[in-house]
């Protein structure tokens, strides 16, 4: 019972990791209606909608607040119409699709980003760190143009704020067969 829950959420879209642990707060619920702040206005001016922020489908939270730092779990690709979100990159998708797939996690990023800042992205002061894991084929060497897909949107979104030390690495393989896995660090006003 609880298996078959936990991959219908993750065929669903739901948030993967398995890089985040311990108690924190839960993330639970949605702050999708609250906007009207400058990084809002920036999403709705670039035609971003944020899609929900993806629930825990396993042993960890979705965010953790350390000091003035929020750590996001990994997350995964959202179900998106006209993006390939499953498969290795070099042999099932392109480099070019690739980037969309890294796009979308990048949203899912956001939408996390913005339940911790409860509701509130104008608290952002920086994004620190992004960690990149590309499911790719052997030999394959195309990791950054890959993952550039969500740096360039956390760019469009926070400007040079978005800027960003990064580690792009590719991986034999993801939970169930993904294509792109980000987590990210990021400096907020407390």
């Amino acid at each position: 019972m609880i298996r078959r829950d936990f991959f219908s959420a993750i065929a669903a879209g739901g948030l993967l990791s398995f890089l985040a642990a311990g108690k924190a707060h839960s993330g639970e619920g949605s702050v999708s209606s609250l906007s009207g702040g400058r990084i809002d206005s920036r999403l709705k001016e670039l035609g971003i909608v944020l899609p929900p922020a993806p629930k825990p489908v396993a042993t960890y939270v979705p965010f953790r607040k350390v000091g003035n730092l929020v750590y996001t779990a990994g997350q995964g690709p959202a179900a998106a119409e006209g993006v390939k979100s499953y498969g290795r990159v070099g042999q099932d998708m392109t480099v070019e699709e690739g980037y969309l797939c890294a796009r979308q996690v990048g949203l899912n990023i956001l939408a996390v980003l913005k339940l911790a800042c409860d509701g509130d992205l104008d608290r952002v002061v920086q994004c620190v760190r992004v960690g990149g894991f590309v499911n790719a084929v052997e030999g394959f060497t195309d990791q950054p143009k890959v993952i550039n897909g969500a740096s360039d949107l956390l760019v469009q979104v926070f400007g040079d704020a978005g800027l960003h030390a990064r580690t792009a690495v590719g991986v034999s393989s993801l939970p169930i067969n993904i294509a792109v896995e980000i987590d990210a660090i990021f400096e907020v006003r407390v």
